[in-house]
């Protein structure tokens, strides 16, 4: 067992599935850190997904972001002492994987980062400072797009270590829609719902259930929709638990609201695929309605996914409720256009092979003996960063740049080169 794969919340156990469907049960090791321990927002998806019960379960659970951390931390270096894995394994930018980033490589295990290189330039998120750090110190970097690989390029990342893979989230809507689709028409038909006539909603993001403006702003929103359209909202614990703390879930009790339960995966995509508009905080909801070309409305200031903006499908609107309405507004009028629109592109986010690259790389890197690297600097004490046309062997490529100066990770179109020697 020479692959330790590191895993805790909802989005990761999904988009890993790829990368464990293309290997070998006695390849690898699954560790769960239990960041989400609610069955239902967990478990339900390691049965839908064809996951396979964690060898280790660190059953971590709430606190603080250093608690959490910490214990993780903690977990996982008894977990690599036991194993001793070939490499560490994690994806996205959660406590989970800051944890996974650091443990690993101060036990000299070299980490892979799956999700690698997205970039929000919001340091006052926690999930941008965990992207930074787990890819600050990562040996293999899993790039979902040629965008997240130049982010890499331009943080002094060598271009030999980055891979520009496709997103695994692709993989599995590509993989279930159909089933998906099933479990939400089955849905729909509880809640006497027809498709395209409803909007559908989620948040969790801390930048919005921990302001209190904010989460007004949104429910205000929500409700002042609800007039127009259903808007069928499956509620986050965290988001409920803020929303009552708050007074604000009495704002949500119009009959043409369905707040929901958590949903089992199938059941969401399902309610996705045949949404009129969403409206979300969440990365990966940003990116399944993007594959499934559903126009989107992101309650955000920023977003780490702009090939979901620069394709037409998706708008970052912030939260003040006149420009969420209108916003939604204007995506329910203009919907047909904005599908056509993004549906005669291909889908900026992969082909649904991601998880088969990933996995093809990780076992060859095994079998080349991929390791934490060392340096010796007794001949060259300083290192000297130049621009070359003529790279030599020995040279470290840390960006390269087409005939036009913009930066690229086409070594076919490369002029020029920044190399470290």
């Amino acid at each position: 067992m020479s692959i330790l794969i590191v895993a805790g919340t909802r989005p990761e156990a999904i988009k890993l599935a790829p990368v464990l469907w293309n290997l070998r049960r006695e390849e690898y090791v699954f560790v769960w850190s239990g960041q989400h321990y609610d069955y239902e927002m967990s478990r339900i998806f390691f049965e839908q997904l064809g996951l396979p019960e964690p060898d280790v379960d660190l059953d971590v659970r709430s606190g603080t972001h250093a608690e959490q951390t910490a214990k993780i931390m903690m977990g996982l270096e008894k977990a690599i002492e036991k194993y001793k894995p070939a490499v560490v394994v994690a994806e996205g930018d959660t406590n989970t994987v800051v944890a996974a980033a650091l443990t690993a490589v101060k036990k000299f295990v070299p980490f892979a980062h799956v999700e690698a290189g997205l970039r929000s330039w919001d340091r006052t998120m926690p999930e941008e400072i965990n992207r930074i750090v787990a890819d600050a110190v990562a040996e293999l970097h899993f790039a979902p797009t040629e965008l997240a690989a130049i982010n890499l390029m331009h943080e002094g990342v060598p271009i030999r270590k980055i891979h520009i893979t496709g997103n695994t989230v692709v993989d599995v809507v590509y993989r279930y829609l159909e089933e998906a689709k099933k479990w939400g028409r089955r849905l729909m038909d509880e809640l006497r719902l027809e498709p395209q006539t409803y909007i559908l909603v989620t948040i969790h993001r801390q930048e919005n259930t921990d302001n209190a403006e904010r989460l007004w702003n949104i429910t205000k929103a929500i409700a002042e929709l609800a007039k127009k359209y259903p808007v069928v909202f499956p509620i986050h614990p965290r988001t409920a638990n803020k929303m009552k703390e708050q007074g604000l879930l009495q704002n949500l009790s119009a009959p043409n609201i369905h707040l929901l339960k958590p949903l089992g995966y199938f059941q969401f995509l399902g309610l996705l695929a045949d949404a009129l508009v969403v409206l979300t905080d969440s990365g990966g909801v940003q990116e399944e309605a993007c594959t499934l070309r559903i126009p989107t409305i992101t309650l955000r200031y920023n977003t780490e996914r702009p090939e979901t903006v620069l394709v037409g499908i998706n708008k970052v609107v912030g939260v003040e409720w006149q420009r969420v309405v209108e916003e939604t507004l204007s995506a329910v009028e203009k919907r047909d256009e904005l599908v056509k629109r993004a549906s005669a592109l291909s889908n900026p986010l992969g082909d649904g092979k991601a998880g088969e690259r990933i996995a093809a790389i990780l076992k060859r890197a095994v079998e080349e003996g991929i390791k934490v690297p060392s340096s010796d600097t007794r001949e060259k004490p300083a290192i000297t960063y130049a621009v070359t046309e003529a790279p030599q062997p020995t040279d470290e490529v840390v960006a390269m740049y087409d005939e036009r100066g913009l930066a690229t990770v086409d070594k076919a179109r490369a002029r020029l080169y920044l190399v470290r020697r």
